[in-house]
Parts: structure tokens; sequence; C-alpha cells
């Protein structure tokens, strides 16, 4: 239930004055957009909340959000936001960065502030490709991508973000794309509402160096049959006719059956709360690539302490222990100090 004591907003007063400037026809424009909506129908203050990014087009996102914001600088974004979540846990922390800003220079600050914990709802936008730097290749790109860096195709073995993240133990790990703006908004609230390391990836079009790069799962013609919603609880099933489902073989790995070959009690019935995340890293390796069925929606998503509140906890019993330290008066000291 929304705050009494929070004025209600609109889409126009999370918006700020500054001109938008992506490529038209992005993707970002439609997560933007889903942002701004979200805003007031989460009954939340500007005043209260920071959106924080490092480098490439995701990045100017905090530019076009009327709150706090911070443009840092390439793949450190994670860090800034652990401070300030750290220091000011009583704020609504967004870190906005892209597959290449987060996962290549940013990869060990990503990582650490999902073990951590630390209260951020971590969005990250996956469009396959570098897009501000005039289209090479990224760490979510496939094998064999040819860009202006990869002439001859890349070579490297793209990463997974979800099983990254999985493997990192975050809390909350969750997929929407660009296409949908209802399951974005969706999605992007569970994340919001999560105490903790929220990381949601949006497939993301960037129509300019990398277009149609998840056409084959998200047009409207073939999302009943390449994409595949998880709902907690319920048996994960799919297709047009709703008669494709997941199931987990001997070996652990999740893969895509005929409902009227194995039966609906064969399914693998969806627990984003089981505390163990090997279930949601098989669902995270369905698909080898957007070409294939392909999971959405949360994957995870459990309850521990985080890394903010713990250090504030830390900080209030040391401050009630009796003894003659004085942190104020040995910052103002001087250069040197002796230690008894």
């Amino acid at each position: 239930m929304t705050d009494l004591a929070v004025p209600a907003t609109t889409r126009k007063d999370w918006a700020s004055d500054q001109e938008v400037r992506w490529c038209p026809g992005c993707g970002d424009y439609s997560i933007l957009t889903a942002v701004q909506l979200l805003m007031p129908e989460l009954g939340a203050k500007r005043e209260d909340t920071v959106f924080v990014s490092g480098i490439g087009c995701s990045s100017r996102f905090p530019y076009y959000m009327n709150t706090y914001g911070v443009h840092s600088i390439h793949g450190r974004a994670p860090a800034l936001a652990t401070g300030l979540a750290t220091a000011r846990p009583d704020l609504h922390v967004w870190v906005i960065t892209g597959d290449g800003d987060a996962l290549s220079i940013g990869g060990n600050h990503l990582l650490h502030a999902l073990r951590r914990n630390v209260n951020l709802t971590i969005v990250l936008f996956n469009n396959q490709i570098y897009g501000l730097t005039k289209g090479q290749y990224s760490p979510t790109s496939e094998t064999g991508k040819v860009t202006k860096s990869t002439p001859f195709g890349s070579v490297d073995q793209p990463y997974n973000p979800l099983s990254l993240a999985l493997g990192a133990e975050a809390s909350f790990v969750a997929r929407t794309h660009d296409m949908d703006r209802k399951h974005m908004m969706d999605t992007l609230r569970r994340a919001y509402e999560h105490r903790g390391a929220s990381f949601v990836e949006v497939y993301q079009n960037c129509n300019v160096f990398n277009d149609g790069a998840f056409e084959a799962i998200t047009s409207k013609d073939n999302r009943p049959s390449m994409l595949v919603p998880l709902e907690h609880g319920k048996p994960v099933r799919f297709g047009a006719s709703n008669d494709k489902g997941v199931v987990i073989d001997r070996y652990g790995s999740a893969v895509v059956v005929d409902v009227a070959e194995v039966g609906e009690e064969a399914l693998l019935v969806h627990d984003e709360s089981r505390p163990d995340p090997s279930l949601a890293f098989a669902l995270s390796r369905l698909s080898s690539g957007p070409h294939m069925p392909t999971p959405i929606g949360v994957f995870r998503s459990v309850e521990r302490p985080d890394y903010g509140s713990q250090v504030q906890d830390q900080l209030v019993a040391a401050s009630a222990r009796k003894g003659p330290g004085d942190l104020g008066a040995l910052l103002r000291s001087g250069t040197t100090w002796t230690v008894a």
C-alpha cells in the first residue's frame, strides 16, 4: 500500500527537463518509459531516489529522471552505489548499466555488489553490442559476431548475465525485455520491493548496431513459442498451445519437452524462493542464446540480510561500547598517531 504521507506523482514528475538523446527507435526509450510510469505506482519519493550509472548508452539514464543521479565512470557504478547505499540505507538506489559497462571493465564490481547483497536495484540493458562507441562486440555478443573490432568474427565465449548473477549468490535475479512494457514494469516492481541486491537483465534492441538481435524470441509472432514464462509455484509451460514444458534431466540440466509425451506431473514446478540456486541456474542455462526457448521472469528471490543493514548494526554496536576511543578526534589529529 502506498504511504499516504507521500504526495501522489505522475510520470511527468519523474521526467527531467533534459532532451532524451538516444537513437530514434532505441529500446532504451521503452525502458525509460516503463521506469517513469512505474515510480508513481510505487509511491516512491524523488528526494529518496538515486540513479547511478557508468558509461554507455544506458548510462545517460540518470539525466532523464527527475531525481538525484550520478553519472560515474566506466564499470564503477556498483562501487559508487555500494558506498551510497551503505551510508544512506534509507535511500532507494538504482544502478543502470549495460552489458559492456557491467560485464567487462565493471565485472568485478558487479560480482561483489551481488555477493554482499547490497541493497541496490541493478538494471542491466543487454543489447549484445557496444553502442556508444559505434558497434564493437561486447561480453554478451555471440561467438562468431562480426563487428568493427572483430572483422573475422568473435572467438570469445559470451557471458550469460543471469548465470553470472546466480553464481555470485544474488538474492534476486530476473529477466525481461523491451517489447513488453507490462512485463518490464512487473519485473522492476518486484526488484524494487526486494531488500538486497536485485539484478534484472533487460533484452534491449540496438536498432543501429545490432538490430533484431532478440527478434527471434521477442517479436509478437514468436513470443508464444519462444518465451518461457516463470511463475512461482506453477509448472514451467509455454508454447502457442501451452504444449511445451521444462523438466530437469538426470544430469540436473533444464530441457524442453512435449507435455503430451512426459505428462504435466513430470514438469519442473518453479520455486523462486528455493535457497539453493541450482535450479534457477539450470533455468538460466536453458537457452544458449536468443534464438531458442528462453525463460523470462523472476528466477530467484530469497531473503537474507543486506550489506548496509549489517554495517549499520555494527556501527550502532560500536558506538554503544564504552571506552577511550574517539574516532572524530583521530581523524582530525594529523598525519601520524601513536597506537598504545
